[in-house]
């Protein structure tokens, strides 16, 4: 697996280290990473995205206490074997939740009309 699975973003307003667990809690609900696959390195990530590793360390290590990762001796880590595929759309849908309500507040205060909202992020996911 190599470190451009996460999308990290410096400027964004959360930090880095959330970045990466909320996107790690995202790839295994979704099932795009599985039980027992192993993450790239701490090193890795950090090189990739010229980031500290103790971002990456604190990261995978809050994942970890969550159960999301387990340390391998010798390997690094891996997916755990308890975490698992969300399978509803609906408990899915709830892992956006706090960053839909954050896109209806600021469109709220742009005062932009829902449609012109919901146009844009269609094609922002590829929709015509």
């Amino acid at each position: 697996m190599d470190a451009s699975i996460f999308a990290i973003q410096p400027s964004a307003a959360e930090p880095i280290y959330r970045q990466i667990v909320e996107q790690l809690r995202r790839l295994i609900a979704s099932g795009q990473l599985s039980p027992g696959e192993l993450l790239p390195s701490v090193r890795e990530v950090a090189g990739f995205h010229a980031v500290n590793p103790m971002t990456v360390s604190r990261a995978y290590g809050m994942a970890e206490s969550e159960g999301l990762l387990e340390r391998l001796r010798g390997k690094g880590m891996a997916v755990a074997p308890q975490a698992r595929a969300t399978s509803s759309p609906a408990q899915r849908l709830a892992l956006l939740e706090p960053q839909l309500a954050e896109v209806a507040r600021q469109a709220g205060e742009l005062e932009l009309a829902p449609e012109l909202v919901l146009r844009r992020l269609r094609r922002l996911m590829g929709e015509p």
